[in-house]
């Protein structure tokens, strides 16, 4: 097994750079930290390149590796060097990036579209929740965050390998859906919109989430079949789009 115990290593610079879009583009790879999302990455059969583990991870006897997997000792300092979090895990693993084309013309399902999302946790948190709804995907338009940013990965928790995520124009599928007859519903609070319990639910449509602080394209909103708002019986002046996102979802799938 190859062993890499230096922080100046040119290997170790070359994968912590991918913590910035640039190289991950450049690249065409990621970064996995953490022994969760490495095995559900493996579960999912994606395009693991390297594998690189600790003397002291204690997991090493359950990894199943493909033939085409390089495995890396790397030292505890090289881990730190790696890794966002205080405590790494002792696991990461370098994944291809592989593009996902998927004509909006020919899908079906529930999706998620997310218009300029920027907070990770937000997005992560989104991700999960369309994964437990049942939802085919999440397309990433414009302006939202990398879904390969390391916040954005480790925060998907592994539903990423669950559900389609694209990245694309959301005008394009939008008017892919109306197209079909598919409802697109947009989220804002206006005299048009109407509440979010009283639309039915729905086996093929798409449900759009805004920026955390501006809230749609209103380019978008203006395509839009209905435009949704979630009655707020307290005090709070507004939901968190995360969550608002995960009481749309599983009010609105069939």
């Amino acid at each position: 097994m190859k062993e890499i115990t230096s922080v100046s290593n040119q290997q170790v610079k070359d994968w912590k750079k991918l913590a910035t879009k640039k190289a991950r583009q450049k690249e065409n790879r990621y970064l996995l930290d953490g022994w969760h999302l490495v095995k559900e990455a493996l579960k999912a059969k994606q395009p693991i390149t390297k594998i690189l583990v600790t003397p002291t991870f204690k997991h090493i006897d359950e990894l199943e590796l493909p033939t085409e997997t390089e495995l890396i000792s790397i030292s505890e300092q090289v881990a730190k060097q790696l890794s966002e979090t205080k405590t790494p895990q002792g696991i990461f693993a370098e994944v291809k990036i592989t593009q996902t084309n998927i004509d909006p013309t020919k899908v079906s399902g529930a999706w998620l579209f997310l218009d300029g999302v920027q907070d990770p946790g937000n997005i992560g948190t989104m991700v999960r929740t369309a994964d437990a709804a049942g939802f085919k995907g999440v397309v990433f338009g414009k302006n939202t965050a990398d879904m390969y940013q390391p916040k954005v990965v480790r925060s998907m928790q592994g539903s990423q390998f669950h559900i389609d995520l694209v990245s694309a124009d959301l005008l394009t599928w939008v008017d892919a859906f109306k197209a079909q007859a598919k409802p697109v519903f947009g989220s804002e609070l206006n005299e048009a919109a109407r509440s979010y319990d009283q639309v039915g639910r729905h086996q093929d449509f798409a449900l759009i989430m805004g920026n955390e602080g501006n809230g749609m394209d209103p380019e978008l909103l203006n395509k839009t079949s209905l435009n949704l708002y979630i009655p707020i019986k307290g005090h709070a002046e507004s939901l968190n789009v995360a969550v608002a996102a995960g009481i749309l979802m599983f009010q609105l799938i069939d």
